[in-house]
This record gives structure tokens, sequence and C-alpha cells, in this order.
């Protein structure tokens, strides 16, 4: 099929390569533009423009979707299908019309549950299951279209929203090949009314841990936020960020260190084993090796 490909993100590079080895005509890639980054402030390429570059692939970024013009250049692709995975701006009727099959997106939730900007992160702090992805035929909505397929997965007990993220890339991967490959006997099912959730965009304000929650959310909140914003505390005046985390034995005084060999804190309920953590200016570093450089004490404050 001739495909109009939408995304940015390392998240949707995969979907792209399956896309290609799959024997699929790229007519166009449409992505995010070069923003600055790293010390030099100079404008790096999305992960997804870097890909199509390499593959040889047509690459537009423009800043909106609303212009006449580009709106023109995508219908003028004459493409069979959209195919839209974390692209970032909201695609008008014109766009989502263009296609001959409409537009197909990827979204890594089951839906109607975690509509919205961040569903994998907030799927982890919610304490949910399962999770998975849908392949949605697009409409006007925010994420209301009917679904053509779905596929689900667990979520695991310890898991982060790094690693989740690359086991729903490479199941979105699969997905969206598979439901090409059948599109024509895939009925579009209407999403139910019932179970609607909203997955708000991550705030940096919410990284902070409150050692006075229960441990469950505390534990939740790190996996959650890992990597990026990563949750994080204060140690000795410094700001720590906490990157993986598990459920442990304990209890004592909040934000208490109950043991400095495994890093375990107590919690408002229960108590937290750190695994992960990195240091401002430092790289992230497993407990035992953090520890190397930055040793702790039983009964210390967090």
């Amino acid at each position: 099929m001739r495909i109009l490909f939408m995304g940015t993100p390392e998240f949707s590079v995969s979907v792209l390569d399956a896309l290609v080895q799959a024997g699929h005509d790229i007519a166009a890639v449409f992505c995010q533009p070069p923003r600055p980054a790293g010390r030099g402030k100079k404008d790096r390429p999305t992960p997804v423009h870097a890909r199509a570059l390499e593959l040889g692939l047509e690459v537009h970024h423009p800043t909106s979707l609303r212009n006449d013009e580009v709106q023109k250049t995508i219908r003028d692709l004459k493409a069979d299908v959209g195919v839209v995975v974390a692209y970032g701006l909201l695609l008008p009727q014109a766009v989502l019309d263009a296609p001959a099959q409409g537009c197909l997106n990827i979204h890594a939730s089951l839906l109607p549950r975690w509509r919205g900007a961040a569903p994998i992160h907030r799927a982890i702090m919610a304490g949910d299951a399962d999770t998975g992805v849908c392949i949605m035929q697009m409409d006007a909505g925010l994420d209301t279209g009917p679904v053509r397929l779905r596929r689900e997965i667990a979520i695991g007990a310890e898991e982060t929203t790094a690693q989740l993220h690359d086991r729903l890339a490479a199941l979105g991967s699969t997905a969206i090949v598979d439901t090409l490959a059948t599109l024509a006997d895939l009925p579009a099912e209407p999403q139910p009314d019932d179970g609607v959730t909203y997955a708000e965009k991550i705030d940096k304000s919410e990284a902070r841990i409150d050692w006075s929650a229960p441990a469950i959310e505390v534990d939740r909140k790190i996996r959650g936020l890992s990597p990026f914003p990563g949750a994080w505390t204060e140690i000795d005046g410094q700001r720590v960020k906490l990157l993986a985390s598990r459920l442990a034995e304990g209890q004592g005084e909040a934000g208490t260190l109950l043991d400095e060999t495994s890093i375990t804190v107590a919690c408002g309920e229960g108590a937290v084993q750190l695994l992960r953590l990195q240091r401002a200016g430092k790289g992230a570093q497993d407990a035992d090796i953090f520890l190397r450089g930055f040793p702790l004490t039983k009964g210390q404050q967090f």
C-alpha cells in the first residue's frame, strides 16, 4: 500500500521500519521540526526524521497542518492510507480525509482507557494490570475513533515506562502490519462510552516524591515517570532522580532510610526499595554502584 506516515519520537521509528520491511510504499514522512538539543543547543532532527533520511524517504516537518499549501502537498501524495503514531500535531479533517482509506492511529492503550498524551505513564502510575495497543480509525476527536484491531499485554510488577514503551512499540509495529494486510476484513468497532479516561500530559511538578504516600503509590510513580521526567527526592540537600524501584518489607517514619545496603525507604504505609538512581550531573546508576560514590546511613531522612 502507498502510505503517508506521520510520527515523531523513538516510539514511531520501529513502526516506520516495520512498514518498510513489509514492502509498503512510504509516499512521505511527516514529523515534528528539528529542535535545539544538547549542550550547543543546535537543531537536532527528531528520531523519525533521522531514520527517514537514512531510508532515503521524503520528509516534511511543518509547524502546522492547517496551511493550505501543506494540505495540498498531502493530497498530491495520493496515499492509500495514513499511519499516525505519536506525531504531536492535531490532524484537521482535510488531512484525515486525504488518503483514500483515511488515517489509522497506533495508540498505546486499550481504548477508551487512557485517551490522550501520556497513556504509558498513566497506566503504570494508576496500577493497571494490563495495557496494549489499538489501531484506531481516526476521526476529529481526541482518540475517539473506532478501533480496527487491539492487542493486549500484561504490565510487569517492576516495569518502568521506558521498558513498557519498548514492548508496546514492538507490539504496535506488528499490529499495524497485520491491520494493513487484512484492512478490508477488519470492522471499525465504535469505542464504548463506559471506561473513558484521559492520560494528561506529564508535568514536571508531579515528579517530587511524597514519602507520606503509601508505598504502592510511591513505587508506581517512580516507575511511571522513568526515565522522563524522573521522580525525584532530596538526599542531604541534593536532588536525586529515582528511576527504578520495587515494593519492600519494612515500616517506619515516612522518608526514613530503613536499610542503607538495599536503599529501602519507609513510606506512609510500607516501604520501597530504590533500584536505580541518578544524581545531578551524573549518569544513572544501579543502587550498588550509586552507594560507592554516595554512601547512605540507616535512619537518614529523605
